[in-house]
């Protein structure tokens, strides 16, 4: 496929949606919009054959690496919780505490209606259609991170792409040293529902910065 093609493809899907996304002056559903767009990605990579499908799942490469996964998880959780605790208190534990209902849904469809659509995007797809235009291991998982990153502008806050761009690095590394969309978005899924949990949430939706900023001063 002519580079020219990939490049005008990548700049269409990973930063002129994000940016008309962010300034369209009517609402348009997050999740459905991604989904689509995660739609054509799989139906782009089902469709090459050198594609191995293996990749988006692969649960065997999990297991030995789950050890690591969690060890890095609980230093980052730490942290997180840390920064919330010092810094904007009054979001600590708020989902869980004032809708514990609410908190459990998340726990379960975040993973599986976000996270993994966000992993076929941005890990497998991405690895797959952009390695002429990212030779090297690590131009690829930068990439990818940038690109992962850049979607967050929707959110209209610095925390969420700041953190994203950490985290996006984090799940390319392990996408490119697994080749397991199914362990990538494991460990995709421990750090978004943490994020939920101890309180970052409105950061990483819409119409919460205004709450979060009053809460925080209060």
């Amino acid at each position: 496929m002519p580079r020219a093609f990939l490049l005008a493809e990548l700049l269409l899907l990973f930063v002129a949606l994000p940016l008309a996304y962010r300034f369209s002056p009517v609402h348009i559903p997050a999740l459905p919009t991604l989904w689509l767009v995660a739609l054509y990605a799989l139906f782009q990579l089902l469709r090459r054959p050198a594609f191995d499908r293996a990749r988006l799942s692969r649960l065997a490469a999990l297991r030995p690496r789950l050890v690591s996964i969690v060890g890095v998880f609980v230093l980052g959780a730490f942290m997180l919780w840390l920064g919330v605790h010092r810094f904007a208190p009054p979001l600590e534990w708020g989902l869980l505490r004032e809708h514990p209902t609410f908190w459990a849904v998340v726990m379960v469809v975040y993973p599986i209606f976000s996270v993994y659509p966000q992993g076929v995007l941005y890990r497998a797809f991405f690895f797959e259609r952009y390695a002429p235009l990212f030779p090297g291991r690590w131009a690829m998982i930068v990439a990818s991170a940038f690109a992962f990153a850049f979607l967050h502008i929707i959110f209209r806050n610095s925390l969420a792409v700041a953190l994203t761009f950490l985290g996006g690095l984090l799940f390319a590394a392990r996408y490119a040293q697994t080749r397991s969309l199914l362990a990538s978005s494991f460990e995709h899924a421990l750090y978004g529902c943490w994020l939920f949990t101890v309180g970052l949430g409105p950061f990483f939706y819409h119409g919460t910065i205004e709450s979060v900023s009053s809460a925080i001063s209060r």
